[in-house]
């Protein structure tokens, strides 16, 4: 583990992914949610969490994402790239 890395308690977790404390123990306790124990705690590195925020969103939610991106570059592309320059 690279000690500069930002690590984040089982609090923190819950509170990102939306779930309870217990929810996050029993990931941890199956191996969904890779943690390190420091002291009597959990901790979760910053990359494992970010790779857990983007499970959440799952494909189609990713997907609908990017279309909406795209219908609002084809429809806005010209003023935001206008906006952008300000």
């Amino acid at each position: 583990m690279n000690m500069g890395e930002r690590l984040y308690s089982t609090v923190e977790v819950a509170k990102a992914l939306g779930i309870s404390r217990i929810a996050v123990f029993q990931k941890i306790q199956s191996g969904e949610i890779k943690a390190t124990k420091a002291g009597r705690n959990y901790v979760v590195e910053a990359e494992q969490l970010l790779e857990l925020l983007g499970d959440t969103l799952g494909e189609n939610r990713k997907r609908e994402i990017e279309l909406a991106v795209d219908r609002t570059m084809s429809e806005y592309g010209e003023a935001l790239r206008k906006l952008g320059k300000e």
